[in-house]
């Protein structure tokens, strides 16, 4: 991780979770990270992970975003250019999932949330990033999207709906190769991509949906947050272009 030292991360929905996994990860491999989330505040919470080092402290930073928003999208991007330098890695990690179904009344907000969280998210970070890794002078960039194994096939849980979910995971997969494609297009150096997790213990399941899965098995963010040091520790001619984690003993 040394060619990652003092470069620039950029983390979304890093409030809980992976993201938040993401950031203390990255932090503590010498990158200056810079979280993005609707609750900032929990962000800003997560420097007590090193509570007698002012150092690594002082390498994480909040900034107030919703990636559902573009023109907040930009302004953050904006902004990060400006007091920070370019971006040298970008993870796509803000998600959302609803309980609802495609057949179901009066469901457009929960539809509209995961396409615009799950997809535009990504198509709106990903483009602000390029702008400044694209021009990166040592050639090193790297955009990391957290998909689903769900985005590679759908898979049902009786009595419930997966409803939109799946097919947004399956646009990212989508995404990565044609960002790879267009990195390629741009003769740049810049790699793509996409880790999918099996279920992974964090707040986007529910206390109800966690009881309803007691007898899952399930990742911690911490290894999906290992997938992406990993990743991004890889050799210049490298790149991982899918990786796909599953808990032992997962059933599907």
């Amino acid at each position: 991780m040394e060619k990652w030292h003092n470069k620039i991360a950029v983390v979304t929905g890093a409030s809980a979770g992976i993201g938040a996994a993401c950031c203390k990860a990255l932090v503590g491999n010498g990158m200056i990270v810079i979280g993005l989330a609707r609750r900032s505040e929990r962000v800003d919470e997560l420097r007590q992970t090193w509570p007698d080092d002012k150092e690594k402290q002082s390498r994480l930073h909040s900034l107030k975003c919703d990636v559902r928003q573009e023109s907040e999208v930009i302004a953050a991007f904006d902004k990060i250019v400006k007091d920070f330098g370019p971006i040298a890695v970008l993870i796509n990690n803000a998600g959302v999932v609803r309980d609802t179904e495609l057949v179901k009344e009066n469901n457009t907000e929960d539809l509209r949330a995961i396409v615009d969280t799950n997809i535009m998210g990504v198509a709106y970070c990903t483009r602000e990033a390029f702008k400044t890794m694209s021009k990166n002078t040592d050639g090193l960039g790297h955009v990391i999207i957290i998909n689903s194994v769900v985005g590679h096939k759908v898979i049902h849980f009786e009595g419930s709906s997966t409803n939109m979910y799946p097919a947004s995971k399956h646009a990212v997969t989508a995404m990565t190769e044609v960002y790879r494609n267009e990195f390629l297009m741009h003769n740049t150096k810049l790699k793509v991509t996409s880790i999918s997790p099996g279920v992974v213990r964090t707040e986007i399941f529910s206390e109800e949906d966690w009881e309803k899965m007691k007898d899952f098995a399930a990742l911690e963010a911490s290894d999906i947050a290992d997938a992406v040091v990993y990743c991004l520790q890889t050799p210049p001619h490298v790149q991982i272009h899918e990786l796909t984690i599953k808990p032992v003993g997962e059933k599907f």
